[in-house]
């Protein structure tokens, strides 16, 4: 055999299966994705201390309300753009939100009576809903914690910059 047939016959039996099965395994696998944005509702989330959630953001509804620094609970309607929802969708899936524990509070400072912070989120989609309850006081893996915190401050400053756009526009 020559060299351009050795090639060919190279090509059609190892390198084009290997690259048929690849697409057919990778489509497979994107298309059960647990949590599609295609298949999104919408985000809620709530902090405050200890029990008492009052900071709330629903992006469903829009609503939108939290304590100031006079400690006077101000309510708006806050609709945040479909790119931010795609954007909080994907830092979500690259932290791993969709693995973390649906529980991390430490339950031994409420004991004690320290107040912490309690945070819960939750991704709302068509089939599935993802929830997690985060304490600032949290003693676990701490680059689970991290994870938490990093989740935490993206949705914070999607609040904050879609507050801002707003205050600008007016």
């Amino acid at each position: 055999m020559n060299k351009k047939v050795k090639t060919a016959f190279l090509i059609f039996s190892i390198a084009l299966p290997f690259l048929i099965y690849c697409v057919y395994y990778y489509s497979m696998m994107i298309g059960n994705a647990p949590y599609k944005f295609s298949e999104f509702k919408s985000i809620v989330f709530q902090y405050g201390t200890d029990d008492s959630l009052v900071n709330k953001w629903d992006s469903r509804t829009g609503e939108y309300q939290y304590l100031n620094n006079r400690d006077s609970l101000v309510k708006k309607h806050l609709h945040i753009r479909n790119d931010d929802l795609l954007y909080l969708h994907r830092k979500a899936a690259e932290l791993g939100f969709w693995n973390f524990p649906n529980r991390e509070i430490n339950d031994s400072l409420k004991i004690k009576g320290i107040k912490s912070t309690h945070y819960f989120i939750q991704f709302n989609y068509a089939r599935k809903s993802k929830t997690v309850m985060f304490d600032d006081g949290f003693e676990g893996d701490p680059k689970l914690k991290d994870a938490n915190e990093q989740m935490i401050k993206v949705i914070e400053k999607v609040l904050a910059d879609e507050e801002n756009r707003e205050i600008s526009l007016k």
